[in-house]
């Protein structure tokens, strides 16, 4: 296997002038990675051409949530809630080390929705997808359950229903692992600056952050590029006549969220009805956090330059306010992040209202184009599916024999696999903490808030990780508390982890436990080993 250099291209393919491939996928977000990897199981030689780090956008800065999205029900928006209803214990099942069930709270605040909408709401709910994993929804009273307790005293009921979470940044970096091992090329930090099209195929330039540059030839080429999905084809992408590429267009919605010290103690998420008939969540994050989004804000601009205003962060604190006893401040604030969702433009007035559902466009007036447009992070694997079903049939390989049909619905993605530690997995909540005890079982020296937090980031793949690590002292030095060498060079090597952005707060979520004196060390070894690399 080649692995990539800092720089982004493979030094194999740095020497190639040009590189054949039956499909290229430009975008290394959610959806990307996923067509990659699906396309990659069924046969197909892909590249993948990501011009940052994988999920470093919209993919690495959503709410986390694996979920059907209850309040698009208030928009009639069935069929969208179905598919994310049905694909929820798909992926819970896929990966357990990152995703896992969640319970929510909605408190009852007669003002917002009368309680028999809700609970109306709650049984489509609970039955528009079955459901194996997940307990269906339950009322609650606030004045004596344990979820009560934060609350302010006006509260007395509530509404109990499943959901799910996950961490969003490693999904994606899942799938790019995936699509590698099925023979996929992962370049990471690489431009597509050009994509000329004609009738035999495309012809694309890539160009990586060290400014090495690699001829790529396709047969087709998949645009989920995201935010960029439109100016993609309004600049890159070259058609082959004088055919149109761009016919819809992408409304920018910037979602912004805080994380804060803890604000309760138990394990269950809370949903919040705001005055302006919007909702936000406050979940549990990171033990000693709590992460609380989402808005919704037009963005106009480049995708790259939003960031997390002041009015947004006083909104959020001002809306958990009015639920929580102890009120939420700006002061409070320990992180914040902003993400940018593509929606399909459907003439919406209200930013909330837009549609979250996808459109996957082909476009055969010469080779092979498909653009992804929309989409939600609990769709991303139905939206693969249907995106390499489309590939192969615009390339007229669906009726051949060696090409491998959808596959990824009962396939575990990388680590998701605990059988080999645990024997038969049963539910994804009870197999991890199983598989929890059998890591520090095997690992006896490694100390419990360690090994707990290396399984939930790499489940079974925690052997890679740890390969030829026999005891404490062959970890290396310990750079920051808990985070060893050993660790930090399985992700450069294995994950495309190349700067300190990507180790603590895309793979994992330890520059919030870190101080900026602990940072700052992690900084100063990635820098110093890519200096190394360098002069090797």
């Amino acid at each position: 296997m080649t692995h990539p250099r800092p720089g982004g291209l493979p030094d194999r393919l740095v020497a190639d002038s040009t590189f054949a491939c039956d499909v290229l996928v430009v975008g290394g977000g959610i959806n990307g990675a996923g067509i990659a990897r699906d396309l990659a199981g069924r046969g197909m030689r892909v590249v993948l051409a990501e011009q940052d780090d994988l999920g470093a956008h919209t993919s690495s800065s959503s709410t986390k949530l694996i979920h059907g999205g209850l309040r698009y029900l208030e928009y009639y928006e069935f069929a969208l809630v179905r598919k994310a209803l049905l694909e929820r214990e798909v992926l819970l099942k896929s990966a357990p080390h990152i995703m896992w069930p969640l319970r929510f709270v909605m408190p009852h605040d007669p003002s917002m929705r009368p309680a028999w909408m809700i609970r109306l709401g709650l049984f489509l709910y609970d039955h528009l997808a079955r459901r194996e994993v997940l307990p269906g929804s339950t009322g609650v009273d606030l004045r004596t359950h344990p979820v009560g307790a934060p609350l302010q005293e006006r509260f007395t009921r509530g509404f109990v229903y499943s959901d799910g979470w996950v961490d969003d940044a490693r999904l994606v970096v899942l799938n790019a692992l995936d699509a590698q091992a099925h023979g996929a090329r992962i370049l990471t930090r690489t431009r597509c600056t050009a994509a000329q099209r004609d009738a035999r195929g495309w012809t694309a330039t890539l160009r990586s952050v060290d400014g090495h540059e690699l001829v790529v030839t396709a047969r087709a080429l998949v645009n989920a590029a995201g935010p960029w999905a439109e100016a993609f084809l309004r600049g890159a992408a070259r058609p082959a006549h004088n055919e149109a590429l761009v016919t819809k267009s992408l409304r920018l919605v910037k979602g912004s969220h805080i994380v804060v010290p803890r604000c309760f103690e138990h394990d269950h998420a809370y949903i919040f009805q705001n005055p302006d008939k919007r909702i936000i969540f406050a979940i549990p994050y990171e033990e000693r956090f709590t992460l609380i989004g989402t808005t919704d804000v037009e963005l106009h601009g480049d995708p790259r330059d939003a960031s997390v205003g002041a009015d947004e962060i006083a909104y959020l604190c001002e809306q958990a306010s009015r639920y929580f006893t102890n009120p939420v401040h700006p002061a409070d604030v320990v992180w914040s992040y902003a993400g940018v969702r593509p929606l399909l433009d459907d003439a919406s007035g209200d930013p909330s209202a837009v549609t979250r559902d996808y459109m996957l466009e082909s476009n055969t007036q010469a080779a092979p184009l498909l653009s992804v447009w929309g989409g939600k992070i609990t769709t991303f694997r139905k939206l693969a599916e249907e995106a390499a079903d489309e590939i192969v049939r615009m390339l007229g390989e669906s009726g051949r024999l060696s090409m491998r049909h959808a596959w990824t619905k009962g396939a575990s993605l990388p680590g998701g696999d605990l059988s080999a530690w645990i024997g038969r997995q049963r539910r994804p909540d009870t197999d991890f903490e199983r598989f929890v005890i059998a890591a520090h079982s095997r690992y006896p020296w490694l100390a419990a808030a360690t090994a707990r937090r290396m399984a939930r980031a790499y489940g079974s793949r925690i052997a890679q990780v740890l390969d030829g690590v026999g005891c404490q002292a062959d970890l290396g030095e310990e750079i920051a508390p808990g985070l060893f060498e050993a660790e930090l060079r399985y992700l450069r090597r294995e994950e495309w982890a190349y700067t300190v952005e990507d180790v603590l707060w895309r793979r994992t979520k330890l520059g919030l436990h870190f101080d900026a004196n602990q940072r700052q060390c992690v900084a100063d070894w990635m820098n110093q080993s890519d200096e190394r690399r360098k002069v090797a």
